[in-house]
């Protein structure tokens, strides 16, 4: 499969994802990698420069989940919303403030929404900071771990600085502010007001942040593409995707290897779990489980490895579902369970735009199908729910029950087998189920050795 998938396209599809948790209308890191990649060729970069640019643009949204729960939480609003319009709120401090005002507590007490709106008033520049600061830094931890070169990793870390002197999260002025980041905040925006209105709008916007945002030159050097009519219509049209896919430089590109891909999974995995505090490594332990589970039952190697790859990858939908949701702690309301529903869509939906992974995304977006046909999203029954997706949802039940979560305790392994043989042949699998006893008997039985051993 990795010989026939370019590294290009992987990531590109993935990265609508990423649109999703910054509230962000599908396609707009491709359109931002349309965007600059424009404005690079403009200042005459060489095309190993142009690809660093590529996937600095693809992926500068890497650490945006990271934050999500703590918008939530300081401004008591849906993260989404907030991310998508603040992205449309001008330099001007007025405008600031009247969004702070607008978007905090919306439908909380007044009382709640005032201690609130008075703790960003006093406490707002050390927020920012820490909002963008663990945004950046987990963006440039999982660039650097995709093997991507420190020129991709510091221009998402560096997303957020003005040319003025005035952003975040090192305060950086000028040209010590990494270029790849510069052109990245420049296409972002361009993107942003273009999407919803229009181009005239753009150019207006960008012409305004210009030596306060934007880098001077590269305005010009915008000023120069905006007037080419194709930019702009391949800017709207569906097909734009293909177009970024075209304009990478191959002769640069990584190797795709089944490995790589692996890491990949890993990495997507990890900004799925960054959404929220309680599902840190939730990803991983379910690839970890899935993939004993299914060489306890005897599969080949290589299935082994292709069902770990879909169950690091399984929940990638839930960056599209407002973290103020995945963080409550009471009884979820039919709209609130029916938006985390559509997660398991989400990730079919996304894993789907690479034709390479159409089993996969199949496989991965069915994990909470029941063998009574009580699931969703497609209300499966036992004869149409795979092998593969029955051990996924074994090793995800596992992880949910046993880890803690904003609504039950942790819960021992022991436990939280006896809660899972209560929904053997209706939500869960006997065989795989049984897999997985054996699995975590024999790693207790490790633990305890060592225990021993120790003593």
């Amino acid at each position: 499969m990795a010989d026939s998938l370019k590294l290009s396209e992987l990531l590109g599809s993935l990265s609508y994802a990423l649109d999703l948790t910054e509230g962000q209308p599908e396609g707009h890191c491709v359109r931002c990698c349309w965007i600059g990649v424009h404005i690079g060729r403009q200042i005459g970069l060489n095309d190993e420069a142009i690809w660093a640019l590529y996937y600095t643009l693809l992926l500068k949204d890497l650490g945006c989940s990271s934050n999500a729960a703590r918008i939530c939480e300081l401004y008591l609003t849906d993260d989404q919303d907030f991310k998508r319009d603040f992205k449309l709120v001008g330099t001007n401090l007025t405008q600031v403030l009247g969004f702070v005002f607008e978007h905090t507590g919306r439908n909380e007490s007044w009382t709640k929404r005032l201690t609130s709106i008075l703790n960003i008033m006093r406490n707002g520049d050390a927020i920012a900071q820490e909002l963008i600061q663990t945004r950046c830094d987990r963006g440039a931890r999982i660039a650097r771990q995709l093997r991507f070169p420190e020129s991709v990793a510091l221009g998402i870390h560096s997303l957020d600085e003005h040319w003025d002197g005035g952003g975040r999260p090192e305060n950086l002025r000028g040209d010590t502010i990494p270029l790849n980041a510069r052109i990245a905040l420049l296409s972002q925006v361009i993107d942003v007001f273009h999407f919803s209105h229009g181009a005239a709008a753009a150019l207006t916007e960008v012409r305004l942040r210009s030596k306060l945002w934007f880098d001077p030159d590269l305005v010009a050097a915008f000023e120069v593409v905006a007037k080419d009519g194709h930019f702009w219509a391949m800017l709207r049209n569906p097909e734009v995707a293909a177009a970024v896919q075209a304009l990478e430089p191959i002769q640069y590109t990584m190797p795709l290897d089944e490995d790589y891909m692996d890491d990949i999974a890993s990495a997507f995995g990890q900004v799925v779990d960054a959404k929220s505090p309680f599902t840190a490594g939730h990803s991983e332990r379910v690839g970890f489980y899935a993939e004993l589970i299914a060489q306890e039952l005897g599969l080949p190697s290589a299935q082994c490895n292709w069902i770990k790859r879909a169950a690091l990858l399984h929940d990638v939908g839930k960056l599209g579902v407002s973290s103020s949701i995945l963080e409550k702690p009471g009884k979820l309301t039919d709209d609130e369970f029916r938006a985390v529903q559509q997660h398991a869509r989400l990730t079919e939906e996304i894993l789907g735009k690479i034709a390479q992974f159409d089993d996969l995304a199949k496989v991965a977006g069915a994990h909470h199908e029941r063998l009574d046909g009580n699931g969703y999203p497609r209300r499966l029954s036992a004869p149409d729910i795979r092998l593969e997706t029955r051990i996924i949802t074994v090793a995800d039940i596992f992880d949910a029950i046993s880890a803690e979560r904003p609504y039950h305790a942790a819960n021992s392994p022991e436990v939280t087998l006896e809660i899972m043989a209560r929904m053997l042949d209706s939500a869960i699998d006997r065989d795989c189920f049984n897999a997985l006893q054996r699995v975590v008997e024999r790693e207790l039985q490790g633990l305890q050795s060592l225990t021993v051993a120790s003593v």
